[in-house]
């Protein structure tokens, strides 16, 4: 195996940084894009066919609301999500007793 030589250390402390930002923001994208592909994989998934029971489609709308609480700027909207996510679990636990 070759030899590698670690630049770094012939550079000023600026240039080091410059040099790990650029690094850490090429790993950032990087990290974003395969969430994505993940996450478009997985509504694909979520959303190909129609729910089969009550426990899909809460599933479904589960999911739904937490992206919109997830975007949204307004607090309540968000306590209002969790309060109705908290209904589902609820409901669906006492479904299967």
């Amino acid at each position: 195996m070759a030899d590698t030589t670690n630049l770094d250390k012939f550079r000023g402390m600026a240039a080091q940084r410059a040099t790990e930002s650029r690094r850490r923001v090429r790993a950032v994208v990087s990290e974003q894009e395969v969430a994505r592909l993940r996450r478009d994989e997985f509504e694909a998934f979520l959303f190909r066919e129609p729910a089969g029971t009550w426990s899909d489609a809460a599933a479904r709308a589960r999911y739904l609301m937490v992206l919109m609480a997830a975007d949204a700027a307004d607090p309540r909207l968000s306590r209002m999500v969790g309060s109705v996510l908290s209904d589902f679990e609820r409901l669906l636990a006492a479904r299967r007793r």
